[in-house]
C-alpha cells in the first residue's frame, strides 16, 4: 500500500476546494461591483434588442454571464460523447474547447466595436512601446489582460503543441496583431497600438501559467503516447 499517495491526496483535494472557493468568491465580488451597469442592459438584452445590448460593453458582459449555463451544458454534452467513444481526457478537452470560445469571443467582440467616427476618421497606429500604457489606466490594463486570457488558459490544455510559455506568448501576440490589424483595416475609430499587443500577450501568458498544472500533463501525455513499431520486411 502506498502511504505517501494516500497522505498526499487529502491536501491536494483541500487545495482544489480552497482554490475553487476563492474563484467563486472573486467572481461573486466582481459581479456585486458591476451589478448596476449589468442590470441597466438586462431589459434590452432580454428583449433581443441589438442597440443597447450587443453594441455596449455592459450588454456583452451580461449576455456572456447569461449564456454561461448553456456553455456548461455544451461542454458536458461533448465530454459525454467523447467518453462514450473512449476518448482519453474527454472532460478536459471539452471544457477547454468551450472555455476558449465562451471566454474569448465576447472580449474580441468588444475590441471590434466601432467608435463614433468609424469609417470617417482616418485609421490610427501607435508603434512606440509603452507610450499608450500610461494612458490606459488600471481598468484599461485589466481589460486588455483579459482579452486573450481564456485562450491562454485553455489552449495549452487542448493543444499539446501550445503547451509552453514561449509558444503561448507568440500565439497570443499573433492573435492580438490580427485584432489590431483588423481594427486598422476596418477603420473602427480605434487606435491600433503595440501596447495593446504587449498587454494582450502578457494576459495570455499569465493565464497559461495559472493552468500549467493541466497543460503540462497534456503535453507529457502526448509525448508518452506509444508510437507504432516500424514494419519489418518478412524474412525469406
Amino acid at each position: 500500500m502506498n502511504h505517501n499517495a494516500s497522505l498526499s491526496a487529502p491536501p491536494r483535494r483541500t487545495r482544489g476546494i480552497v482554490l475553487l472557493s476563492l474563484v467563486i468568491l472573486g467572481v461573486a465580488s466582481a459581479l456585486f461591483v458591476v451589478r448596476r451597469p449589468l442590470m441597466m442592459s438586462a431589459p434590452r438584452c432580454m428583449a433581443g434588442q441589438w442597440h443597447g445590448c450587443f453594441d455596449t460593453f455592459n450588454g456583452v458582459v451580461f449576455m456572456t454571464l447569461v449564456t454561461l449555463p448553456l456553455a456548461l451544458l455544451v461542454a458536458w454534452a461533448l465530454a459525454s460523447r467523447r467518453r462514450a467513444r473512449g476518448v482519453p481526457s474527454a472532460c478536459r478537452m471539452s471544457v477547454a474547447e468551450v472555455g476558449m470560445v465562451h471566454g474569448t469571443v465576447p472580449f474580441l467582440w468588444m475590441t471590434m466595436m466601432p467608435g463614433g467616427g468609424a469609417g470617417i476618421v482616418p485609421a490610427r497606429v501607435s508603434l512606440v512601446p509603452l507610450r499608450d500604457l500610461v494612458t490606459m489606466g488600471p481598468l484599461g490594463i485589466a481589460g486588455n489582460l483579459l482579452v486573450l486570457a481564456a485562450l491562454g488558459f485553455f489552449a495549452p490544455m487542448r493543444f499539446a503543441a501550445l503547451a509552453s510559455v514561449p509558444r503561448i506568448l507568440a500565439f497570443g501576440a499573433g492573435c492580438s496583431v490580427l485584432v489590431e490589424t483588423a481594427q486598422y483595416v476596418l477603420r473602427l475609430d480605434r487606435v491600433s497600438s503595440v501596447d495593446d499587443v504587449l498587454v494582450n500577450a502578457a494576459g495570455a501568458v499569465l493565464a497559461a501559467l495559472a493552468s500549467r498544472r493541466w497543460w503540462r500533463t497534456t503535453a507529457e501525455a502526448s509525448s508518452d503516447r506509444p508510437h507504432p513499431a516500424p514494419a519489418t520486411a518478412p524474412a525469406g
